[in-house]
């Protein structure tokens, strides 16, 4: 057991399982006290079962640690309030939330359902609402906080047939920006975390049979971040752990990451980055407004020049519905 965490409140959301689960012992491992939320639900978001959530209180109090498990869903704003409600409660305080919690619909957006959009931004980008607007008045009485939010390569680069996951997952890029720069002045950080592994979300049958037909189409996403080349090897061997995305995240959550604030980064294996932030990388610019004739003339030259499309137009009758 260390003690970087000692004495305080950490909450993980959607920590039953793979990349939560990881942060949730370890954080426990460093002396936080940590609530264990999980609703227990398919890749999809169906079902419930308290197994999960259960499971790993257990094993932090095998190993010494103190936990209590919580079983609502993050998509309602009585379940965001109850989490942290939880935490108050048994622990008398919180000073980290991770929002992890999350599940998947993937669709091609000419076949998306409305029902498929609602389910997943309800549990990414209103989940990651619903528990930081509690935690934050809470934080902000005690001037000090960190709140940790699950971001995608889905949203910060993109990937083909997530259209819901996606639009969440850059929604709390921009929700991250803005809330560290309401809350820095009290003391609390709020920073994002891309990470890359191998859970239940990403190998699932669905998942993969979806991944094979982008390969097949030539969409597959572009690489998430750059890689040295002992990362690149890794990486061929199949996908990294889900303990591997722990210790960037309770970096994040100590006291010497305090300056760390309003920053996007990428974890996958041994691959850690830190993401710039979105800046203007070429302008035009005149007195007066642009004419359309003049842009058709100088944009191609300038602003638009070298540009790659991430999926060309294909002849008609050759791409495939």
């Amino acid at each position: 057991m260390g003690d970087r965490l000692k004495g305080k409140v950490a909450v993980v959301t959607g920590s039953g399982r793979g990349i939560g689960r990881g942060i949730a012992l370890l954080m426990a491992s460093e002396g936080a006290k940590v609530v264990v939320n999980d609703l227990g639900a398919a890749v999809t978001g169906a079902g419930a079962s308290q197994s999960p959530a259960e499971e790993v209180v257990s094993e932090i109090k095998k190993m010494g640690g103190e936990a209590v498990a919580n079983f609502e869903s993050v998509a309602t704003v009585e379940g965001g309030e109850s989490i942290i409600k939880t935490a108050v409660d048994k622990f008398g305080r919180l000073d980290i939330l991770v929002n992890n919690a999350g599940i998947l619909r993937d669709r091609m957006i000419f076949n998306m359902a409305p029902e498929e959009w609602d389910a997943v931004l309800k549990v990414h980008l209103y989940g990651t609402f619903n528990c930081t607007r509690p935690a934050s008045i809470v934080m902000r009485q005690q001037r000090w906080g960190r709140i940790i939010s699950m971001t995608s390569t889905s949203g910060v680069v993109g990937n083909s047939g997530q259209a819901n996951y996606g639009a969440a997952k850059m929604g709390i890029v921009g929700f991250t920006f803005v809330c560290a720069r309401d809350l820095g002045k009290y003391g609390i950080t709020c920073n994002a975390v891309a990470p890359s592994a191998g859970t239940r979300m990403t190998l699932s049958d669905e998942v993969m049979a979806a991944r094979q037909i982008r390969a097949q189409r030539g969409l597959t996403a572009a690489a998430p971040a750059p890689q040295a080349p002992r990362e690149a090897a890794a990486a061929s061997r199949g996908p990294a752990d889900p303990e591997d995305v722990a210790p960037l995240v309770c970096y994040l959550a100590t006291e010497q990451a305090s300056g760390v604030n309003g920053r996007i980064f990428f974890a996958s294996g041994g691959n850690i980055s830190l993401y710039s932030n979105p800046e203007p990388i070429r302008s035009l610019y005149k007195i007066g407004r642009w004419t359309l004739d003049e842009l058709m003339t100088l944009a191609p030259r300038s602003l638009t020049q070298g540009l790659v499309n991430p999926a060309p137009a294909q002849p008609a009758g050759e791409e495939k519905k």
